[in-house]
C-alpha cells in the first residue's frame, strides 16, 4: 500500500484573474514531487479545483493507494466531504471530475487546513503567475 500526503492550493490574482495553482506531494514524510502550473485567467475556486485534479492525476501516475489530500480552501473541502453542495456551475464540472478521480483510491481523506500550514503549495501556485506576468512585460500578450 502505498500512502501520499498531497498539500493543495489555487491562487489567482484578481478573482478572476491570472491564475495558479501548487501541488506538494509527500512520501513517508519526504517531498517527492512539486507542481507549480499557470492556468490562465480563472476564480480562485476553479484554481483550488484544478489543484486538486492536477494531484489527484500524479497520485494516480504515482500509483498512490490512499491519499490524504490538505487544502486551505474551506469551499473544497467541505463540498468533497459532503458537507456543503456544489451549486455554481463553473464548479460542478471540476467537482464531478475530481470525484470521479477519487474512485481510483482505496482511501481518501481531504482536510481543511489553516493557510498558515499550506505554505509550500502556496508558493507554488503563487510563483506560477510571478513568473507568468514577469514574462509577458512589455510583450502586449493578453
Amino acid at each position: 500500500m502505498q500512502e501520499l500526503e498531497i498539500y493543495i492550493d489555487g491562487a489567482s490574482k484578481g478573482n478572476p484573474g491570472p491564475s495558479g495553482i501548487g501541488v506538494v506531494i509527500y512520501r513517508s514524510g519526504e517531498i517527492i514531487k512539486n507542481i507549480s502550473s499557470f492556468i490562465g485567467h480563472a476564480t480562485n475556486n476553479v484554481a483550488e479545483y484544478t489543484a486538486l485534479i492536477y494531484a489527484l492525476q500524479e497520485a494516480l501516475i504515482l500509483k498512490a493507494d490512499i491519499l490524504k489530500v490538505k487544502t486551505d480552501s474551506q469551499l473544497l473541502a467541505r463540498q468533497l466531504n459532503k458537507v456543503y453542495k456544489v451549486k455554481n456551475e463553473n464548479i460542478a464540472g471540476l467537482y464531478n471530475q475530481s470525484e470521479h478521480l477519487l474512485k481510483a483510491f482505496k482511501k481518501v481523506s481531504i482536510e481543511n487546513i489553516p493557510r498558515e500550514m499550506n505554505k509550500g503549495a502556496d508558493k507554488l501556485a503563487t510563483d506560477a503567475i510571478r513568473k507568468r506576468l514577469k514574462g509577458q512585460v512589455g510583450c502586449g500578450c493578453p
